[in-house]
């Protein structure tokens, strides 16, 4: 054996610097399950495929869209009456014959 190798197992393991763990991937693929599809299907219940996040990102542009047609509501309610009211014209006065 070289004596490179000696030291660097008495030294330890390098860090992965991207969070990858052969041994664990190993590990895990070596253990037999009784669902054959439950580690293909695994990835759908974790992270950014979880249920809440599934919820959470439905309908994006909800809460502003409502948010603002109830501002408008509220603006047109206020601001924008209506001073002509058609069929209640003073002005056009009916005539019987």
């Amino acid at each position: 054996m070289l004596p490179t190798r000696v030291l660097r197992a008495a030294k330890g393991s390098k860090a992965n610097i991207t969070g990858f763990n052969l041994r664990d991937f190993r590990a895990s693929g070596a253990i037999k399950r009784y669902d054959p599809w439950a580690r293909a299907e695994a990835w759908r219940s974790e992270g950014h495929f979880s249920r809440y996040n599934r919820f959470k990102n439905a309908l994006p542009g909800l809460g502003i869209g409502s948010a603002a047609f109830a501002a408008y509501c509220v603006y047109e309610h206020f601001f924008l009456q209506d001073e002509h009211h058609h069929g209640q014209d003073d002005h056009a006065q009916e005539t019987s014959h």
